[in-house]
């Protein structure tokens, strides 16, 4: 993928079609119709991915609403990275719809596509463009740029605008690559692994320009992240993916408030569960249950109850 391009102008990665006609035809015709008041800014249905004989996402179903930020869990190799390549239509699924902004994703026309901000896993620049040759041609294909935005980033950053790309270090890439999506004030920004090669000033800074960004302009925001403690300051949202679904998504307060570690006898647990006619079973292991929406005064003796946390939901979740 040549990222050195506007996003939308690389080239679509081709689906190996192991799926039937039949199969892509049943999931259109199961598809609900639209609730056009929620207007999503993403809206997915059905999708199914498969390398070879190998299924990496499985008629997933997904919703993200104007102004959400959420961050997207997973083990590696779960298929982060393919379930955002679908969602910008660079990657082609065997299966299911996606829509971006009411529009197929596969055929977005211009004004759809300058309203997102992507960031890849790994940037592919121009490496002996400068920093500011680079955004100069970008801002050629954007109608809305905020140049004090990226004045100030580069600045605050501390990008080095005169010197060749390819002699930039690995973070500083990897803050023009974010300057870059961040220019044109998207209306929705897609972030794969984004702060990884930062270090922990910038990569708080940049969280805090999120933050900023969303409650500015409403943006949605959906970004995978390996760092947990990065979503627990910027996330509103989290969605877990797992066995190629979102096993789970919701906001990251109530499931912190809502969920609990349970350690006992498998008896002792079974009959706490049953007491909360509300209590989800999240997982279950040997003498370790993650429960959400258990009533905790009604643990019997023996049951210990604890609050969970992100790396508990993390593990029994994906």
């Amino acid at each position: 993928m040549n990222l050195s391009l506007p996003w939308w102008r690389t080239p679509r990665r081709a689906a190996d079609r192991t799926l039937s006609l039949h199969a892509q035809t049943a999931a259109a015709a199961e598809e609900p119709a639209d609730d056009m008041a929620a207007a999503p800014t993403v809206r997915v249905h059905g999708l199914s991915l498969a390398y070879g004989r190998t299924p990496v996402l499985q008629n997933l179903d997904w919703r993200l609403q104007p102004g959400q930020v959420v961050g997207l869990l997973g083990r590696n190799g779960a298929g982060k990275t393919s379930l955002l390549e679908c969602l910008l239509g660079l990657r082609d699924a065997q299966a299911g719809e996606v829509q971006l902004f009411g529009q197929s994703s596969m055929t977005l026309d211009d004004s759809a596509r300058a309203r997102i901000g992507y960031v890849p896993q790994q940037s592919d620049l121009f490496e002996d463009l400068t920093a500011s040759q680079l955004l100069a041609y970008f801002r050629s294909f954007y109608p809305r740029w905020n140049t004090g935005k990226v004045d100030s980033l580069l600045s605050r950053w501390e990008v080095p605008t005169g010197t060749p790309i390819g002699r930039l270090s690995g973070g500083q890439q990897q803050r023009l690559s974010i300057i870059r999506a961040l220019a044109h004030d998207p209306d929705l920004l897609v972030l794969d692994e984004p702060v990884a090669s930062l270090d922990p000033l910038v990569r708080r800074d940049f969280l805090r320009e999120l933050v900023g960004q969303v409650l500015d302009r409403g943006t949605t925001v959906v970004f995978s992240t390996h760092i947990l403690s990065d979503l627990e300051r910027v996330a509103f949202n989290v969605a877990f993916l797992q066995t190629g679904r979102i096993a789970l998504q919701a906001p990251l307060d109530a499931l912190l408030e809502e969920v609990v570690l349970a350690t006992g006898s498998e008896s002792a647990l079974a009959a706490f569960a049953a007491a909360s006619a509300s209590a989800q079973v999240l997982s279950r292991q040997a003498g370790h249950w993650l429960l959400r929406g258990a009533d905790r005064s009604a643990a019997p003796a023996g049951v210990l109850v604890q609050p969970a946390g992100l790396e508990d939901l993390f593990e029994a979740l994906t």
